[in-house]
């Protein structure tokens, strides 16, 4: 007698079938989410209302692409083998990342200045106050 074991095919991945038919109309891109949401109201209305609120509540419809991806941001400072432009490149974004820190700089004194302009308001109405009760 031989012993034998089996084991399930693996046909079942992971998330199901929700997660496939999504990862797939992802694949095709925001066109294929519309298409599905007019059928879906075609077919069953209630289903094309669900795809269009699921859309919204996952930001499919406003997104550029519903496959939005974040750039790498190791792939800015990949060399591009001529050393001038990776020069001018490495310039460029030192010049933007102190722009940026300036600004920010500049944003963060505006919003101190604010709120001490408005704490001071605020100690100058409450003395006034004080005042008008005395």
């Amino acid at each position: 007698m031989t012993s034998m074991s089996t084991t399930a095919p693996a046909h079942h991945t992971a998330g199901g079938w929700f997660s496939k038919t999504e990862r797939w109309l992802d694949e095709k891109g925001k066109g294929a989410w519309i298409a599905a949401m007019v059928l879906g109201f075609i077919f069953f209305w209630p289903v094309g209302l669900a795809l269009l609120f699921y859309m919204i509540w996952s930001k499919r419809m406003f997104s550029k692409s519903s496959t939005a991806r974040m750039t790498n941001p190791l792939a800015t400072m990949r060399t591009t083998g001529n050393s001038a432009f990776d020069a001018y490149k490495a310039d460029t974004l030192r010049r933007l990342e102190d722009e940026q820190h300036n600004f920010e700089a500049f944003l963060e004194r505006l919003r101190e200045a604010k709120d001490k302009s408005e704490f001071d308001q605020f100690m100058d109405e409450r003395a006034k106050a004080a005042k008008a009760e005395d």
